[in-house]
């Protein structure tokens, strides 16, 4: 009895040890998460997403986003790096193959697709589905996780990089990547602009936790970009007096906001990829439990939930729409592409794009 005691006592003894000093590459910072109103006004559930049809992707996965071709074929980003791209029957073809871990996409003037890729950096895809890498680095760094692009109407580039820190070849894909990336909350995310005639590139905006979603207003006066890692959208100045300076245009979001596109009529489409976790919120300000959290099994550490649920807004911070689909048959959902008549609902999973036609909601 007395050794099985002395056996079960070195093992808690060993365990402690583990949870308290076994190396983890997240150094939590402390901050004080606002406290998560949930569904309320104007966030509240409703099942205006049920409607949505799934089109078959095959054996590609994870439309992270899409976007229209001057072709009025559509144009899809995928985890294996395939382009893919989709007519107006719903027929799916490789178009170009991007390599590594392609996120963002946006049609250019011209024609062409600008990708921003997570493995690589900014690229460019030609209609004859060749691929150039634009840019690679800024500031003598490697970019390691390019995620959103947006483009301006004189060809100048905007893009995220979601962490500078957690790069997503590194830490085994853009979805652990994330998590390493918010766990910390250490504030290595930025925003690029690129000129791409110059080849000029510099960080307008660092310091963010976990940048995301990046679009430019129909007017070109300023950026529109997703905070993930604190719930928020930030406005930042390109024209007018303002310029140069960044604002809080949303906080407190129920939710992690993904993608942000470009709608009809000024609208910004914003994916709500998954609820906020009540754990992770909770350890805001103890950076010392955070780490303590990291070391716990995967299965047990704070993660993407199955949620659906898209929002649109207006240049002021309005929220236009708000639409769910409780069941969360697609799930994760990263952003919203609109057309004329139909919404197609970016995902993070799944081998399908889902699309909701207008006259269904």
């Amino acid at each position: 009895m007395a050794k099985a005691l002395a056996v079960l006592g070195s093992l808690l003894a060993l365990t402690i040890l583990y949870l308290l000093l076994w190396p983890v590459p997240v150094d939590p910072v402390a901050w004080d998460a606002p406290a998560n109103l949930g569904l309320v006004d104007p966030y509240e559930q409703n099942e205006q997403l049920e409607a949505a049809r799934g089109i078959d992707l095959g054996e590609h996965h994870g439309p992270e986003d899409v976007t229209a071709g001057h072709d009025n074929h559509l144009y899809a980003t995928t985890t294996g790096g395939a382009i893919l791209q989709i007519d107006s029957r719903g027929n799916v073809d490789v178009f170009a193959d991007a390599g590594g871990r392609p996120l963002g996409i946006e049609t250019d003037a011209d024609g062409s697709l600008l990708v921003a890729n997570a493995y690589v950096g900014l690229q460019r895809i030609f209609q004859d589905g060749s691929v150039v890498t634009l840019l690679d680095e800024v500031n003598g760094q490697p970019l390691v996780y390019a995620d959103d692009v947006a483009v301006g109407n004189d060809g100048t580039v905007y893009f995220s990089e979601a962490s500078t820190k957690f790069g997503a070849a590194e830490f085994d894909g853009t979805y652990e990547g994330s998590l390493l990336d918010i766990m910390e909350h250490g504030g290595h995310g930025q925003v690029i602009e690129f000129r791409p005639i110059t080849g000029e590139a510099r960080v307008i905006i660092d310091g963010l936790n976990f940048a995301n979603g990046v679009a430019i207003s129909d007017d070109q006066q300023y950026l529109l970009i997703a905070e993930t890692g604190s719930y928020r959208i930030l406005k930042y100045w390109l024209q007018g007096p303002d310029a140069g300076n960044t604002e809080v245009l949303i906080d407190n979001l129920p939710a992690f906001p993904d993608n942000i596109n470009n709608g009809m009529n000024g609208r910004f489409w914003i994916g709500m990829v998954a609820p906020r976790n009540e754990l992770l919120d909770k350890l805001s300000d103890k950076p010392f439990l955070r780490k303590v959290t990291q070391r716990l099994p995967a299965s047990v550490r704070p993660k993407a939930e199955p949620y659906a649920h898209v929002i649109a807004i207006n240049g002021d911070g309005e929220v236009l729409m708000n639409m769910h689909d409780p069941a969360a048959r697609f799930s994760t959902l990263t952003g919203v592409l609109e057309t004329s008549d139909a919404l197609y609902l970016t995902t993070l999973f799944g081998h399908t794009l889902p699309r909701l036609d207008k006259d269904d909601f």
